[in-house]
């Protein structure tokens, strides 16, 4: 079993940051693509940022230049700095992980409960 756990939300002005995390945790052999993705309560859940084993970044057009996606490997935990956030911004924030049980297995999504970001105008 996986356990993802986000942490970082919260209520921000606009303009300011945030920075969420999220720690992975249980039985696993490896995992490989980390992400972030967010949800509003009218629309379908949307990739905000995502980071691979290697260390390639994907990001939503709406936030390059604005959040920046890190990991730690060792720790398997991933990050992602959110700066001159905007009242669009608020959301809930999902963490997810790609993780497989044995080497060559087949690999799983697994998603953190979320964590409120608000961004007041």
């Amino acid at each position: 079993q996986v356990q993802l756990v986000e942490s970082g939300g919260g209520l921000v002005q606009a303009g300011g940051s945030l920075r969420l995390s999220c720690a992975a945790s249980g039985r696993f052999f490896s995992i490989n693509a980390m992400g972030w993705y967010r949800q509003g309560p009218e629309n379908a859940r949307e990739l905000v940022a995502s980071i691979t084993g290697g260390g390639s970044t994907n990001y939503a057009d709406s936030v390059k230049g604005r959040f920046t996606i890190s990991r730690d490997s060792a720790k398997n935990t991933v990050n992602l700095q959110m700066n001159s956030l905007k009242p669009e911004d608020t959301v809930v924030y999902y963490c997810n992980a790609d993780v497989t049980f044995r080497p060559g297995g087949p690999w799983y999504r697994h998603w953190g409960p979320g964590t409120q970001v608000t961004v007041s105008s």
